[in-house]
């Protein structure tokens, strides 16, 4: 299964509101993987997280990311 990138976020709790979001909402994103030390995850690397999906979902699932990021930035301000 290809998967292609939809959003690419700095903040490690945007990140994880939009895997839920994505994984509530029937998509299937990619798990965060391990990073290089042993149980630590290699969530963030120097530009953020990037969301993947498969690709026959990455459309869909790039609407539903935008928008969320979207209403986090709003809430911000």
């Amino acid at each position: 299964m290809r998967f292609q990138p939809i959003a690419q976020v700095k903040g490690q709790s945007q990140a994880r509101v939009l895997l839920v979001a994505l994984r509530a909402h029937g998509f299937h994103p990619l798990e965060p993987r391990e990073g290089g030390l042993p149980g630590v995850p290699n969530l963030f690397g120097a530009e953020g997280f990037i969301l993947e999906v498969p690709e026959d979902e990455a459309e869909d699932a790039e609407l539903l990311a935008g928008e969320l990021l979207k209403d986090m930035a709003r809430d911000v301000l």
